[in-house]
């Protein structure tokens, strides 16, 4: 990937040297190229070196690192700046839980969250803006016909990942902002549920700002997700996905694992005193247990109870 490069730079292609061995090439690394860089047809040049990136966007198959498909640990992109969290307001309703897990992600690699609400023709966001009203999340409200003007303004100058799930209009922003990306568009089920469009992680140059020297950013896209496994992140890391929860446990007794069993956990008269949203504490103990092996890892992304989860 090339950051600096400019809208008429070729496109190079590339293969990975042998003398690179089994390490890994994803969208996102800065790499050093030898051979035919000209773009021309049939030109192919050769990776022969990955340089040493500044942010890595992880997640797992699964929460439980005991298993096989926790300790599968997949590089989403390297050198993200940004998490894009694209949820829809509805069909399908947005998934607080799943939300949660990407902060995690996101603030355990160490990379800014945005919060991106489509589909805001059809419900309004205060439910899932209320939710994180502690957090002062940074969003932005997308419609069909809505000027990207603010969302532009917030990807310039950066790399920003977009995630989410299938069916919550990602491919269809994504081709709203670079319209020459053609990305697949798909439709949502009748329950809900979206079909996965896009198959692949890509990385895509955003068109100059008008009357604007400055850089337009690149934004990657990635395809639709089910879950997303955190596994690879520690327990300490994982409260600090939760940063309206992380003073209360200042008053646990040594070695809280503040679950539910835990009768000093602090966590809970934090949240009785209107400290912090009760959801939340319910979806930090879901991940504590997910973790642990309990709970349904499949459908790691749901609150039950929650409105805001479709359940």
């Amino acid at each position: 990937m090339f950051p600096d490069a400019g809208p008429d730079d070729p496109t190079v292609t590339a293969m990975r040297a042998r003398e690179l061995g089994r390490k890994s090439v994803v969208v996102g690394d800065r790499v050093g190229l030898v051979g035919d860089t000209s773009g021309a047809p049939g030109a192919l040049a050769r990776i022969v070196r990955i340089a040493e990136r500044r942010s890595v966007l992880r997640r797992t198959a699964e929460d439980d690192a005991t298993t096989a498909e926790g300790r599968l640990e997949r590089v989403v992109v390297a050198n993200a700046d940004q998490l894009v969290i694209v949820s829809a307001l509805a069909d399908p309703p947005p998934r607080t839980g799943f939300i949660d897990r990407c902060l995690v992600a996101a603030y355990d690699a160490d990379i800014e969250p945005l919060l991106c609400l489509t589909k805001a023709d059809l419900a309004g966001p205060e439910a899932v803006i209320g939710y994180y009203t502690e957090l002062e999340l940074p969003y932005v409200l997308i419609r069909p016909d809505s000027d990207l003007a603010a969302l532009r303004a917030l990807l310039a100058g950066r790399i920003s990942v977009l995630v989410g799930h299938s069916g919550v209009g990602k491919s269809t922003l994504v081709n709203r902002l670079v319209p020459a990306a053609d990305r697949a568009v798909g439709t949502v089920s009748a329950i809900g549920r979206g079909r996965h469009t896009s198959t692949s992680a890509v990385a895509l140059r955003l068109p100059p700002l008008p009357e604007a020297d400055s850089d337009p950013g690149w934004i990657i896209d990635t395809p639709g997700v089910r879950s997303f496994g955190l596994a690879h992140v520690s327990g300490e890391s994982l409260l600090h996905g939760f940063p309206d929860l992380v003073e209360a446990t200042v008053d646990c007794p040594a070695n809280c694992q503040h679950t539910a069993e835990e009768a000093d956990c602090a966590l809970d008269a934090w949240v009785a005193a209107g400290k912090a949203d009760p959801r939340r504490l319910a979806s930090y103990r879901r991940l504590l247990a997910s973790r642990s092996g309990e709970g349904d890892p499949r459908e790691p992304e749901r609150n039950p109870g929650d409105p805001l989860a479709g359940s």
